[in-house]
């Protein structure tokens, strides 16, 4: 702490972001990213961008990015906000949309970021608690407040609500923004941009940090009414006229024109996951509906959080248990589809017990 510090710089309790070790050859689990590449189009639109147009400033507003986005959901780029990154995007939204009188509602077992950005903006808030299956209960968010924002898939228990009663939480709560962070979206559900023209309190957000490969890039944005996106517009310009380099906005839009190859890595995660599933059953698992990543628990109500990656012909996943606060390496061959080991402080080892394995995200954007 420094006597040069403003008053409530002590205060703050900042967001820890995931550790990046700097090593090579490193099966690397703990940030949720992607085990295949970007798309090989999004990395030639970037290589293009690498002239003396560096000297240039970017597009401030963005507009090749947007037209991609609104293309590919079938809204209007006066709808579609960008950003650096979806932490970026959400900051200016509870910068812009969620000061006011009443207390900010989001989930008790959240994204782990909204209490940081209620604490460096000063915002009330109120964290409603899941039921025991790890819901959101549409009911206890019929109260005042200033808004509600909770991540579908939630992150990190992973639990979907379906589109219906999304649309049930915008009806109970016209007088107020409704912002569903949809990090995951792409690994299972439906997103809620569909819904976007019929309702002027939803907000919706992305990140191209995970279904698109470009967690390296910074790369969110926001789908709404006009009249939301304009708010953000003017917080971002009085913040930062330029959040997206010319080799970001040409490398995101060229990800949302490339479906095919998104939508091949995307079935490539999923089915994944499925071996997964199907193998620890064989084990003796006791396997939840899952629309997500897989995570394992002993039936406590604590967080767990999963983690996945692939190095060669191997396909890793990291599991925990929140009674006993023990955590395993599932090993999966790539190519048989069969599980390798489990592997424990180092040892191989063989599953014992029944644990839960329900549907859950890490909270990392």
């Amino acid at each position: 702490m420094s006597r040069f510090w403003s008053p409530f710089v002590k205060d703050l309790v900042p967001y820890v972001p995931g550790e990046q070790p700097k090593l090579a050859r490193l099966v690397k689990l703990n940030t949720n990213e992607n085990p295949y590449g970007p798309s090989p189009k999004a990395l030639e639109a970037m290589r293009g961008e690498l002239n003396d147009n560096l000297r240039l400033y970017p597009d401030p507003n963005g507009d090749r990015l947007k037209q991609a986005v609104a293309e590919y959901y079938g809204v209007t780029p006066a709808q579609v906000f960008v950003g650096n990154g979806s932490d970026e995007v959400l900051a200016h939204i509870f910068h812009g949309l969620f000061q006011h009188d009443a207390p900010l509602l989001f989930p008790d077992i959240s994204y782990s970021f909204y209490p940081v950005y209620c604490g460096l903006y000063g915002i009330a808030f109120e964290q409603v608690a899941l039921d025991e299956q790890f819901q959101i209960r549409i009911e206890d968010y019929n109260k005042p407040n200033a808004g509600i924002i909770f991540p579908n898939p939630n992150a990190p228990t992973g639990c979907l609500m379906p589109l219906q009663a999304v649309e049930q939480l915008l009806q109970a709560n016209r007088d107020s923004v409704v912002v569903v962070d949809e990090a995951y979206i792409d690994f299972g559900g439906e997103t809620a941009i569909s819904l976007v023209d019929r309702y002027d309190n939803l907000l919706v957000t992305q990140t191209l940090s995970k279904s698109r490969s470009l967690a390296g890039l910074r790369v969110g944005l926001a789908v709404g009414h006009p009249d939301l996106i304009e708010a953000l517009e003017r917080i971002k310009n009085s913040f930062n006229s330029y959040p997206l380099d010319r080799a970001a906005i040409v490398g995101a839009a060229a990800a949302f024109e490339d479906r095919e190859y998104f939508e091949e890595t995307c079935r490539k995660v999923i089915d994944s996951r499925e071996v997964l599933v199907g193998q620890l059953q064989g084990k003796g698992f006791e396997v939840l509906p899952i629309a997500e990543w897989a995570g394992v628990s002993d039936g406590a109500k604590r967080v767990v959080q999963p983690e996945y990656n692939k190095a060669g012909d191997e396909v890793w996943f990291s599991v925990w248990s929140a009674k006993n606060q023990e955590s395993a390496i599932v090993v999966v061959d790539d190519k048989t589809r069969k599980l390798k080991a489990v592997i424990k402080d180092k040892r191989l080892i063989t599953p014992t017990g029944k644990f839960n394995v329900y549907n859950t995200t890490r909270d990392v954007y």
